[in-house]
């Protein structure tokens, strides 16, 4: 049978802040209401409703590198929309974060058959991830404990910790938000040439060149991030090395809690994967954040397939989204332009850099270790703050 409703929703995001979480993302489940209600009535929280779950890791992971205790709440279906970048990016990179995952479908209680499946696996699929976890404690008093232990291991592992939350713990709790009004279209700009296309390796030398030089710059995985190490390796950058399409979304996460000017270094394919995550960024109007989107319609890590991209106008998705200015480009020359003009330009900002496909012949990957490249950039972002 179902829990009766024993602890507040105030009480129990008290005790997560009195433990230090002051960051929420994810996607609602109705076993969250009370939670997720709170976290977005209290002026106190802070909460980002992320498009998917994966994409919620991602903004969290950057929320982490700018200094912030992050929680992510999500149904147990949305779990499995965790397991990449879970795996791939707080994994790899060391990211803690605190997963408060509900028990849709738990044996024995009637549910919806959808939920059946990860009802029986959610506790495996968190182990099989290498995950310490355990049920959400059914007091306050036992919420204080397990975080404690929490935090601990946390700090000990560098890795995530869930609790699995069952239905009817925490009572109800009202709803008081705003309601989003849709935003004056932004600006879009066309410089294009139609000339020879510049390669990646030449775009990234310009940016280098132009580049704020206290700018944070988060990129995507696969060549990028190689052939960006492979010109200047600095603190100020990080370099995916999986969680395809959580550039941006990370990006984001860090320019919500930093000052510095962000920029997400992405390509077609990965922002095709989490084109949500754009919504996402045009609703939450970070002015210090530009998206670099580099274009050369294929999957170029993976042997030339093509995507896509040829067929979408990113500009216009962007403007649609809420960004405040988009260009497209297809030149060192058109690049330069947007890139000077997006910097002095509040943002959300992309700029759609159509570019060739291929890259260098001989080229390396980044010789420092994830958790290094993390663990600088995430002090460059606490430097002056």
């Amino acid at each position: 049978m179902l829990c009766e409703g024993i602890m507040r929703a105030e009480a129990v995001t008290g005790t997560l802040q009195a433990h230090g979480f002051d960051f929420f993302t994810g996607v609602p489940c109705s076993f969250l209401t009370p939670l997720i209600n709170r976290t977005i009535t209290d002026p106190e929280l802070q909460y980002v409703g992320a498009a998917s779950e994966g994409e919620a890791v991602a903004i969290a992971s950057g929320a982490w590198l700018a200094g912030k205790k992050t929680v992510i709440m999500c149904q147990n279906s949305g779990l499995g929309n965790t397991v990449n970048p879970l795996t791939s990016l707080n994994h790899p990179f060391e990211i803690p974060t605190l997963l408060l995952v509900t028990w849709r479908g738990e044996p024995g209680i009637k549910d919806e058959p959808q939920h059946v499946v990860m009802g029986r696996i959610s506790q495996g699929l968190l182990s099989l991830m290498r995950f310490a976890h355990k049920d959400f404690p059914e007091t306050l008093d036992g919420l204080n404990d397990a975080l404690e232990k929490a935090n601990k291991l946390m700090e000990e592992e560098q890795l995530p910790f869930g609790f699995i939350l069952r239905n009817g713990l925490i009572e109800d709790e009202p709803l008081d938000q705003a309601v989003r009004m849709p935003l004056p279209l932004g600006n879009r700009f066309d410089l294009v040439s139609g000339g020879e296309r510049p390669t990646r390796y030449g775009i990234l030398e310009k940016f280098l060149e132009i580049a704020p030089e206290q700018a944070a710059v988060v990129a995507t995985t696969g060549k990028c991030g190689r052939e960006l190490f492979t010109l200047d390796d600095r603190k100020q950058h990080i370099y995916q090395v999986g969680s395809m399409g959580c550039a941006a979304p990370m990006a984001l996460g860090v320019a919500l809690n930093n000052n510095k000017p962000v920029v997400a270094l992405d390509g077609d394919g990965a922002a095709l994967m989490k084109l949500g995550a754009w919504a996402t960024i045009g609703a939450e109007q970070p002015n210090n954040f530009i998206q670099i989107l580099l274009d050369n319609e294929v999957h170029d890590s993976t042997g030339g397939q093509a995507t896509v991209s040829p067929m979408i106008d990113f500009c216009g998705v962007a403007i649609a989204c809420g960004y405040r200015n988009a260009w497209r480009c297809d030149s060192l020359d058109g690049f330069s332009e947007a890139l000077l003009a997006a910097v002095g330009s509040a943002g959300p900002n992309l700029i759609h850099t159509q570019i060739q496909p291929g890259s260098l012949a001989t080229l390396g990957r980044p010789t420092v270790t994830p958790q290094e490249v993390a663990r600088r950039f995430k002090d460059f972002l606490s430097e002056g703050e």
